[in-house]
């Protein structure tokens, strides 16, 4: 991703004082920006916490360097009941990992007897991509749920958990963030925030060319998840 936080260079082979002097630095800086550009999809991927829940969005472009391979893809993702998720990044690792914390965390559920807490899903989310840290997954999560109150978390490749008010990923994420920052509150109405997640990613769209083709949100409340379709 290329405007993502983070960069893939460290999945790479370890460099040594030998291959060091038979690549020349130029020649491997350009490569490891190479490897970004075409295996990191952009994306514009966003959370918010309003008064009663969470709403959660993404676009739908799905890019390979300069290529954009599907104009349908879906970033947006059911966890649990009463937690959802969005990503950025590659999407195989997005799917799979969705997956995994989905069974694990309903495993837990029926072994408990009870719900899994949204900050319980991010932790169990953290751990697994925390145990890869070698080989990272190459994706960037924002998890959304309401337990005491509304909240999302932000998860990059290592494992890190930020919990926050509001979030975005992805190559868009500088351009939806500003949008955000200019009209949140946290006393928000579901309309409000919906409207508000809604012209964030198209601001980025608008700058982002990586991004685009229609919205899919995705609203976590104490009624359960609605999810929705907008096409541009």
């Amino acid at each position: 991703m290329t405007a993502s936080p983070f960069h893939v260079s460290f999945c790479l082979p370890r460099q040594t004082a030998a291959t060091s002097k038979k690549v020349p630095r130029t020649a491997r800086s350009d490569y490891h920006l190479a490897f970004n550009e075409v295996y990191m999809p952009g994306a514009t991927a966003v959370g918010i916490a309003y008064r009663d829940g969470v709403v959660l969005g993404a676009e739908r472009r799905i890019t390979l360097g300069n290529y954009v391979i599907s104009k349908a893809g879906r970033k947006v993702f059911r966890v649990t009941d009463n937690v959802g998720a969005v990503c950025a990044g590659m999407v195989a690792d997005m799917q799979n990992l969705v997956k995994e914390v989905s069974v694990y965390a309903k495993l837990k559920e029926l072994e408990s007897k009870k719900a899994l807490k949204p900050n319980s899903v991010a932790k169990l989310m953290s751990v697994m991509m925390f145990e890869r840290r070698f080989a990272p997954l190459l994706t960037q999560v924002i998890l959304g749920g309401v337990a005491a109150k509304p909240t999302v978390y932000v998860l990059d490749p290592l494992g890190s958990v930020i919990p926050d008010q509001y979030a975005s990923v992805g190559t868009g994420a500088e351009m939806a963030t500003g949008v955000i920052e200019a009209s949140y509150t946290q006393s928000m109405t579901h309309k409000e925030a919906r409207d508000l997640l809604v012209s964030s990613i198209k601001a980025a769209i608008q700058r982002d060319a990586m991004s685009g083709n229609g919205i899919d949100v995705l609203t976590v409340d104490h009624n359960g998840i609605k999810e929705e379709a907008i096409n541009l």
